[in-house]
């Protein structure tokens, strides 16, 4: 991101967790990846945050904790080009 990028737009969702309603913003990427899993878990949003939320230290807030899933569940993807074809990846080089 150079310095006349705008900032990125942050997406607010409101759901309750455990009876609470809360609020999370999050890129809208990380929504679409968060709510990939959701979906490829049979859970709606709620339950599967819900589910994370359970085991997430107090110290981390959930914004980030979303964040992190979606990076990692990335990350065991191959990723793909906006035609939707995957695209090699060369390994990382040994340390």
């Amino acid at each position: 991101m150079n310095e006349n990028s705008p900032p990125p737009q942050l997406q607010k969702r409101s759901l309750s967790l455990y009876g609470h309603r809360t609020s999370i913003a999050l890129e809208p990427e990380f929504w679409q990846v968060v709510e990939s899993i959701a979906r490829s878990q049979n859970l709606a949003l709620a339950a599967f945050i819900a589910r994370l939320d359970r085991h997430r230290p107090p110290e981390q807030t959930l914004a980030s904790l979303l964040r992190l899933t979606a990076l990692r569940f990335a990350l065991r993807q191959p990723p793909t080009s906006a035609k939707g074809h995957d695209i090699p990846v060369p390994p990382l080089p040994s340390p």
